[in-house]
């Protein structure tokens, strides 16, 4: 008899079908309930709001063991088994849930949303109904500027007097393109024609239904420390005030598997191994080991030369590293485990 220690294949076979139709409970959460409708702010003018909504933590589990009823009667064996899915990215039984929205969105920030196209979508249509008047805003202190290692992104602040006149220049830039836009309508100009002058601060309205899988998915790359500030607002409501409620043992998963966890590619894994074990995968952590200072001073060599057989490492005019995109993503996952740069010091004299 074959065993597995897959939790996904410990179910009993479905009962038999009964003559009497079972009777069900639509499965439900309390906390999501108490906040059907409730608009949550975003920005200065936006908002999220949970329309409707299928299933909850107990729907993923029992999608997962593919049996009738309310699943386990345990909720840490609903919770262990919600962990294994995530974690192994079976990711099936989490679309047993939906959700639907209604948001309002600044149209910088729906052009990156709308990206995600596992979602199904109706927005709010200028060609029938004349645009929302309202406009994102920006505050003095908040004008951001370019990064210089990200081309997409932005690092840092203006000054608050630079960014005081760039705030009146927008407040007048939006109220300007609205008289036009206003004009237009009033010279009787088609509405999808009159638009076309309309500012990318200019808010929408949409409604969109995702299921939990996909929404997960949106909020792993949305929430991300790269992603743009707008719209990392938009992610972080949603998922700290709408998903934390809906499903709170997948929301504690996901924080652990996803957002708060880290990736190792292959060529990290040998820069650590050569950190700890120097060029010797055998050696242990006496004499050279990691835990003496010629151990270390080993591991700092060995990782060095691996990643400089990478090709991390080219030495550039300025007596420094030449940047390199990967050997800087390894950079800052060694840092976050508590790891001195072992090529910190740049190319040797």
């Amino acid at each position: 008899m074959s065993t597995s220690t897959d939790p996904t294949r410990e179910s009993e076979a479905p009962a038999a079908a009964s003559q009497t139709p079972e009777s069900l409970v639509r499965p439900s959460s309390e906390d999501l309930d108490g906040i059907l409708g409730k608009p949550f702010k975003v920005l200065d003018d936006g908002f999220i709001r949970v329309v409707d909504y299928m299933g909850n933590d107990g729907s993923i589990v029992q999608a997962a063991r593919v049996s009738y009823g309310q699943g386990t009667k345990r909720v840490h064996e609903d919770r262990g088994l919600i962990r294994y899915l995530l974690r192994h990215r079976h990711t099936t039984p989490f679309e047993m849930c939906e959700i639907k929205l209604h948001v309002r969105v600044p149209m910088d920030c729906w052009r990156q949303w709308i990206r995600h196209r596992t979602a199904n979508v109706n927005e709010y249509s200028t060609r029938y109904s004349e645009a929302i008047d309202a406009s994102q805003r920006t505050p003095a202190d908040e004008w951001r500027t370019q990064s210089a290692g990200n081309r997409q992104g932005s690092e840092g602040r203006l000054d608050a007097e630079l960014g005081r006149r760039l705030s009146e220049e927008e407040a007048e830039l939006q109220a300007r393109s609205r008289e036009i836009y206003a004009h237009r309508l009033e010279q009787g100009v088609a509405r999808e024609q009159a638009r076309k002058d309309l500012p990318l601060s200019t808010y929408t309205e949409a409604y969109w239904k995702v299921d939990l899988h996909n929404l997960l998915h949106f909020l792993a790359l949305r929430m991300d420390s790269h992603a743009q500030l707008e719209i990392r607002e938009y992610a972080r409501i949603l998922g700290e005030e709408v998903v934390r409620r809906w499903c709170p043992l997948t929301w504690e998963a996901f924080l652990d598997y996803r957002t708060e966890s880290l990736q190792l590619t292959r060529l990290e894994v040998a820069v650590l191994q050569a950190l700890q074990l120097g060029d010797d995968p055998k050696a242990g952590t006496e004499g050279s080991g990691a835990g003496s200072e010629a151990g270390s001073v080993a591991g700092s060599e060995a990782a060095t030369r691996k990643a400089e057989s990478f090709g991390w490492l080219e030495p550039g005019k300025s007596g420094k590293w030449k940047r390199n995109r990967e050997r800087a993503e390894c950079e800052a996952k060694l840092t976050r485990l508590g790891f001195q740069i072992p090529w910190a010091d740049g190319p040797s004299a």
